[in-house]
This record gives C-alpha cells, sequence and structure tokens, in this order.
C-alpha cells in the first residue's frame, strides 16, 4: 500500500517511553533532532498511526507523539470523565516533560484535530506558542461532522454495552467503510490496530472517548472563531472520499476560514496517513519548506 516502509507494532512498542499525567501512566516516543513536532492521533487508535511518517518526518525534525488517555497503550481507567481540554493538558504537560516551551509545530488527524484546535485557541490566550498546524480528516465543523453508525450508537445509551461488544471483526467493518475503496487497511494493519484498541480493555472506555463529540459542539464557537483569528499558519491535508469528513468538510473550511490552504487527496479516505503516507508526506513537507522559505525572507537570511 505505501511506498514509505513503516514500522511493525512490536517495534514501535517497543520504543516508548512512559510518563505520569495526573496520575495516570502515559506512553510516548519521540525521534529525531530540530523543531519540534507534535504529532497528535485520532479515536479509536493511537500513534502507531503515524509509523509509515514518522522515520522521514524524524530525518528534518523532533518529532513528538503518545498515547492519549483512553488509547493505545497508555492508561485507560474506568469511570473516567475523557474530554478534549484534558487531552490538550496533557500534550502540554508532555512538551514541558520533555522541556519543551515552544514554539511547537504540530500535525494531527480526527480526534486529535479537535485538540489541535484547542491549543491553538490556547496560543491566543499564551498557553502555548505554536509555530504551525496542519490537519488531516477531522471533524473541525460539527455541521459538517457525519459520524458511523456505530459512533452514533456509543453515543446512546447502549453504548456501554456496544464498547463491550466491539470486536475486531466490527472494526475491520467499520474502517472499510471510510477508508477509500483503493487504498484499504491490509489484515496486518488491521491486527495492528485491533490490539491497540483492544490492550487494557479498551473497548470497556469507547462509549465514554466517544464524548468528544459533545466537547465539539459546546467548542465549537470558541475553536473556530481562533481558527478564523489566528496567526498560526495552517494546512489541510485531506482524504475527498472519506464519509465522516472528506470533500464536504473541507468546502465548509474553505467557506470560513479566509485564505484556506487546503490540499484534497481524491481517492484516499478517513486515514491519509496510512492509506497514502508518501503523498502526505510530500504535501506537508512543502507546507513546511514554504513557511521556512517565507521565515528566512522575513529576516533576510
Amino acid at each position: 500500500m505505501s511506498a514509505l516502509p513503516g514500522i511493525a507494532l512490536a517495534d514501535w512498542r517497543a520504543q516508548g517511553r512512559g510518563f505520569s499525567f495526573n496520575g495516570q501512566a502515559i506512553r510516548y516516543w519521540t525521534a529525531g533532532e530540530g523543531e519540534p513536532l507534535l504529532l497528535i492521533h485520532g479515536f479509536p487508535t493511537a500513534s502507531w498511526d503515524w509509523h509509515y511518517l514518522w522515520q522521514p518526518l524524524a530525518q528534518r525534525y523532533q518529532v513528538i507523539a503518545c498515547d492519549m488517555l483512553g488509547f493505545g497503550y497508555s492508561a485507560k481507567p474506568r469511570g473516567h470523565a475523557y474530554n478534549l481540554l484534558e487531552q490538550a493538558d496533557l500534550q502540554q504537560a508532555l512538551l514541558a516533560h520533555l522541556g519543551i516551551d515552544g514554539p511547537v509545530h504540530v500535525l494531527a488527524h480526527d480526534y486529535g484535530d479537535s485538540v489541535a484546535q484547542e491549543l491553538i485557541a490556547r496560543h491566543h490566550s499564551g498557553g502555548i506558542r505554536l509555530a504551525s498546524c496542519v490537519f488531516l480528516n477531522g471533524g473541525l465543523f460539527p455541521e459538517t461532522h457525519y459520524p458511523v453508525l456505530t459512533q452514533k450508537l456509543l453515543l446512546g445509551p447502549l453504548g456501554p454495552l456496544l464498547g463491550r461488544l466491539f470486536s475486531r471483526r466490527t472494526l475491520a467493518k467499520n474502517f472499510r467503510t471510510v477508508f477509500g475503496p483503493k487504498t484499504p487497511p491490509s489484515e496486518v494493519e488491521l491486527d495492528a490496530f485491533w490490539a491497540l484498541i483492544a490492550h487494557n480493555d479498551g473497548p470497556k472506555v469507547m462509549h465514554l472517548l466517544i464524548r468528544y463529540i459533545l466537547d465539539r459542539r459546546a467548542n465549537r464557537e470558541r475553536w473556530v472563531a481562533a481558527m478564523q483569528a489566528t496567526d498560526v499558519p495552517l494546512r489541510v491535508i485531506d482524504g475527498a472520499l472519506d464519509p465522516i469528513s472528506g470533500a464536504h468538510m473541507v468546502e465548509r473550511y474553505r467557506e470560513l476560514i479566509e485564505s484556506p490552504d487546503t490540499v484534497l487527496l481524491p481517492a484516499i479516505g478517513h486515514y491519509p496517513q496510512t492509506e497514502a503516507p508518501a503523498e502526505v508526506l510530500d504535501h506537508y513537507l512543502q507546507f513546511r519548506d514554504r513557511l521556512e522559505a517565507k521565515t528566512c525572507s522575513d529576516v533576510l537570511c
């Protein structure tokens, strides 16, 4: 599927490190040197989502990623009130743990887009310094986020039961509807995605994690206002065929954001970083090269 080699899940897991966030064990990864680049994963998977891009990006930047609370190899406490603002707190705690005080570049996907939106809002209030932000397929606007049936059911009264019944088979069925028809996940990838979800009884907290959909609605005006006013350079790289946050989301982005910088991948679905990682890498590096050229021009270097 990919022209980039990627990292096997077992090797990825072995490279992880740990720190404590509010008394919870968090797994994180870092590699490379240079400007810090924070990678923020989506729902329901984990930071292994970035494994195709990890080494190529680490050749140029200090790449940083963690499995957020409730995801992957991090703690998944039962009965916890998971929310996007706490996940933004976690990202800042990870940067502090690594001694990084900014400015930080961000590359986010799906659920991670919402965490990144909160970081943009915090940038405006002086809570963090961001250098740029690139979004991959995610629900930047609740009005253009079309969740799949499983997500809707997880949010309802049967959510706890549905989470417990969630299986690799369910995952495969859902992923095959959101990936591009020519770029479906392989069986090896599905095994890895499922292993990350299943670790630490993850399905039993899925109905709690899914409440991010409500967080998005509650914070919509603040986040969109921050994106409209921000001086942080933004780009969207989006798989157009994604039924959740595809071309329709990009159309709305172009309506709401002045001078929008958007890239549509016409044959790709919801997971462009695994469906078309070489394309994503190319478009990301073009964005960064342009930023560096502008910065150099501004300071006459």
